[in-house]
C-alpha cells in the first residue's frame, strides 16, 4: 500500500488537540466502544504501544462520544484516545469496518491496513513494527486470541450521519437524512406510511424543493432554532424548511414559520403541555406587520377559514414540525379526547387597516414596522358571536361579553384563562359610532356584563360543575352574593380585528390553562434579514 491518508486534528479525553499531519511512523486505529471486535483489539493495541510506543506515534480515534472514555479505561490504554463522534475523520479516511487499523511509515505511506480482527494480520503487524523500530517483539499471548472475528460497521455509515457528511463533502447546504423511495412506490402513500403526515397529503420534500425553500431566509440551514418537545428534537432551519415544503409553503413564508417555532418552544408557551393535554388544546397564530401584505396573508374576508395559502400552510407547517421533529403524534403524546380541527392549522393575520386600536404586536411592545407572530394555546373556536341588531357601543360590547360566557362553561367564572376575541369590522363600526372605544373599555364591559353572583356557580342538580356545596355552605350568604366576572382579570382578554367588511359576526377562541401551570401567549419578531 502507498496511498496517503488525510490530515486531521482531534481532541483527546482531556480536551488536548492532537494533529496528525499525514506522516509517521504512526499507528492509527479507529474503534467503537460497543463493538465486540474492537474490545478484542483493545488489549492488543495497548501491548503494541508498550512495545513500540517510544518509536511510533499511536492514535486511536473513537466514534462513541462520552463512551470513548469507557473504552480507554476498560483496556488501560495509555495512547491518546481521540474524539471522532461526528465521524468526519472516519468518513474522510473511507473505511467500512471497525476496528480499522493503519500502519503508516515516515513518508506517510500506508504500509498496512486492515479492518476487523484476523489474528495472523495483527501478529504480522507486530513483527513489521519490531523490524521497523528495532525493538523487541511485543509480548502478546497470540494463542489466547480468536483466529478471526468480523468487525462492526463504522458509525459514519449510520444513515443520518452518512448523509450529512456526504452532503458536507459535496458542498450541499442540506444535512438531513435522505430517505430513499423505490421507483415503484407511490410518494404520497409512502409519506403516509412513514407517519410524516397529519392525515392530509404532503408535498414531497425533494432536495430541490428544500433548497428553494431555504432561499426564503438568510439563516444558515444548520442554525438551531429550537429544541422541540416532547422528544426534544433539534429543529434546524433545514428541518423547518423540510416540513414547510411538506405543508405547501412558499419560500417567503419560511421566516414566519421559523419565528412561530421559536415562540412555541419557549418554557412560557409550554408546547409539550399544549400537545399532551386531553382537553385538546391547539396553537392559534396571529401575524402582524408588513410581512402580512408582503406574503399575501389574509386578515379580511374568510380570515379564519380556508382559501388562503399563506394562512393555511404556515399554520400547518408549525403543526408538522411539532409532529415530525418533536414527535407529538396522535395516540402517542398527543392524547386529545376528541381532537381539534385547529391541530391541522390555525393561522391568520390581523386586519390592521380596519382596526381603530393599536395592532396586537404594538400593544405587546413591538414597533409598528416590525413583523411579529403571536401564539396562543386555545381549546375551542372560532365560536361565532352573532349580534346583527345592536346599534349602541355598550350594547355590542355587552353582546361580545355575553358571547364569552361559554368559555369552559357558562357556570364557571373568575377564570384565570385566556380568551382571544376577534372583532369583525361591522362590530367595530358600532363600537366607535359615538367616538373612540378603547380595548380596555371593551374589556371592562365584558367583565361587567358577565358578572354573576357566586351563588349561581354552586354545584346543583342541573350541573355538578362549579363550587362544591360544602364549600358554598362555609362561604355563607354574604360571600355567595358577591359578583364574579367571567375572567379573573381583564388581562386574560386578548383582542384583535379580522374579517370582511360586511356581516356582524365576530368570533372567539377559548383558552386552555393559562399561566405557569399551562401556557402563556408568546410573541416573536420575524427575522427578515
Amino acid at each position: 500500500m502507498s496511498d496517503r491518508k488525510p490530515e486531521f486534528t482531534l481532541k483527546d479525553l482531556q480536551g488536548a488537540a492532537h494533529h496528525f499531519d499525514g506522516t509517521g511512523p504512526a499507528l492509527v486505529c479507529f474503534v467503537k466502544e460497543d463493538c465486540e471486535t474492537c474490545n478484542i483489539a483493545g488489549p492488543v493495541l495497548q501491548a503494541l504501544s508498550q512495545a513500540y510506543g517510544d518509536a511510533v506515534r499511536f492514535l486511536v480515534p473513537g466514534q462513541s462520544g462520552e463512551k470513548n472514555g469507557d473504552f480507554a479505561q476498560r483496556h488501560g490504554l495509555t495512547m491518546p484516545v481521540l474524539e471522532d463522534a461526528g465521524c468526519k475523520t472516519s468518513f474522510d479516511w473511507d473505511f467500512e469496518i471497525v476496528p480499522a487499523l493503519y500502519w503508516i511509515d515516515e513518508s506517510g505511506a500506508v504500509v498496512t491496513h486492515f479492518e476487523g480482527f484476523v489474528r495472523d494480520d495483527w501478529q504480522a503487524l507486530s513483527d513489521q513494527m519490531a523490524r521497523a523500530t528495532g525493538k523487541a517483539a511485543a509480548q502478546i499471548d497470540w494463542d489466547s486470541l480468536p483466529a478471526w472475528r468480523p468487525g462492526c460497521g463504522s458509525k459514519h455509515f449510520d444513515p443520518e450521519v452518512y448523509d450529512a457528511l456526504r452532503a458536507e463533502a459535496e458542498g450541499s447546504r442540506l444535512r438531513a437524512r435522505m430517505v430513499e423511495v423505490a421507483s415503484g412506490d407511490d410518494m404520497a402513500e409512502f409519506m403516509f406510511d412513514q407517519g410524516f403526515s397529519d392525515g392530509l397529503p404532503l408535498v414531497p420534500p425533494t432536495p430541490e424543493r428544500v433548497i428553494r425553500m431555504l432561499e426564503g431566509t438568510h439563516r444558515d440551514p444548520q442554525d438551531v432554532i429550537a429544541t422541540v418537545p416532547p422528544n426534544m428534537g433539534i429543529a434546524t432551519v433545514e428541518k423547518i424548511a423540510i416540513n414547510a415544503v411538506m405543508a405547501g409553503c412558499k419560500p417567503e413564508y419560511l421566516p414566519v414559520v421559523i419565528a412561530a417555532v421559536e415562540a412555541v418552544c419557549t418554557d412560557e408557551f409550554n408546547v409539550h403541555g399544549v400537545t399532551a393535554t386531553t382537553m385538546g388544546a391547539a396553537t392559534v397564530m396571529v401575524v402582524n406587520g408588513p410581512i402580512v401584505d408582503k406574503i399575501g396573508m389574509n386578515g379580511g374576508l374568510g380570515a379564519l377559514g380556508a382559501g388562503n395559502r399563506a394562512n393555511a400552510t404556515i399554520g400547518r407547517a408549525l403543526r408538522l414540525i411539532i409532529r415530525n421533529v418533536g414527535g407529538a403524534t396522535t395516540g402517542g403524546v398527543e392524547r386529545s379526547v376528541l381532537g381539534n380541527p385547529m391541530k391541522y392549522t390555525m393561522c391568520f393575520a390581523e386586519n390592521e387597516a380596519a382596526s381603530p386600536w393599536e395592532p396586537l404586536h404594538v400593544e405587546r411592545g413591538f414597533k409598528a414596522e416590525d413583523s411579529v407572530v403571536t401564539v396562543f394555546a386555545m381549546t375551542g373556536g372560532p365560536v361565532h358571536l352573532v349580534d346583527q341588531t345592536s346599534r349602541k357601543p355598550d350594547q355590542i360590547a355587552g353582546s361580545l361579553g355575553q358571547g364569552l360566557e361559554g368559555v369552559f362553561l357558562p357556570k364557571m367564572h373568575n377564570l384565570p384563562i385566556d380568551a382571544l376575541l376577534v372583532v369583525c369590522p361591522e362590530h367595530i363600526q358600532t363600537l366607535t359610532v359615538d367616538g373612540p372605544y378603547s380595548k380596555d373599555r371593551l374589556r371592562d364591559r365584558i367583565q361587567e356584563v358577565t358578572a354573576r353572583p357566586l351563588s349561581e356557580m354552586v354545584q346543583d342538580d342541573h350541573s355538578g360543575a362549579g363550587i362544591p356545596v360544602a364549600d358554598a355552605e362555609r362561604m355563607g350568604p354574604e360571600k355567595l352574593a358577591q359578583l364574579a366576572p367571567k375572567f379573573a382579570g381583564k388581562e386574560y382578554i386578548h383582542i384583535v380585528v379580522a374579517g370582511g367588511d360586511a356581516g356582524k359576526f365576530s368570533s372567539a377562541f377559548h383558552g386552555w390553562a393559562t399561566g405557569e401551570v399551562g401556557s402563556i401567549s408568546v410573541s416573536r419578531k420575524i427575522d427578515l434579514g
